[in-house]
């Protein structure tokens, strides 16, 4: 999967302050709403929260894949951040989070809404990729290293 077809580099944020699990999703909505027409950042924040109200989607080792479907969503849109420190997500392994990829669907995508959170999750498994995004000096960097194939 050619992941720079849903992330955009103005969606990539390295070394982002964030305080806390809330803040973040936050965060996420006021990146993503400028790309999702008739969409506002609460949208977004109010479907990511909703999501996690279900069971959070920290997949363990510092890393968290937010998500959710929009109504008013003409296009996935993506939003991958660093955290200068990490914070608690209650990850499944219970470690702190400091790799987001947030990921907001069209309401009925939901076999390409599967299909892309694999996708982004495998990439997110490798531990070649985390170390290197995680050592990523500028929003352009992290971009870059996360769109190659080889994510190294």
């Amino acid at each position: 999967m050619d992941l720079s077809t849903l992330l955009s580099p103005d969606c990539t944020r390295c070394a982002v302050a964030g305080s806390s699990k809330k803040k973040v999703l936050e965060l996420i909505g006021q990146l993503a709403a400028p790309r999702l027409s008739g969409t506002t950042s609460f949208d977004v924040f109010e479907s990511l929260l909703n999501r996690e109200r279900l069971g959070s989607t920290g997949i363990g080792l510092g890393v968290a894949i937010p998500h959710g479907r929009l109504g008013s969503a003409n296009k996935p849109v993506a939003i991958l951040l660093t955290l200068a420190e990490p914070i608690d997500f209650d990850a499944i392994d219970n470690q702190p989070v400091d790799i987001i990829f947030a990921l907001l669907v069209p309401e009925d995508e939901h076999e390409q809404h599967l299909q892309t959170l694999a996708a982004v999750a495998q990439r997110l498994n490798e531990k070649t990729c985390t170390r290197a995004l995680r050592e990523a000096q500028s929003d352009q960097e992290l971009y870059t290293l996360f769109t190659d194939k080889d994510c190294t």
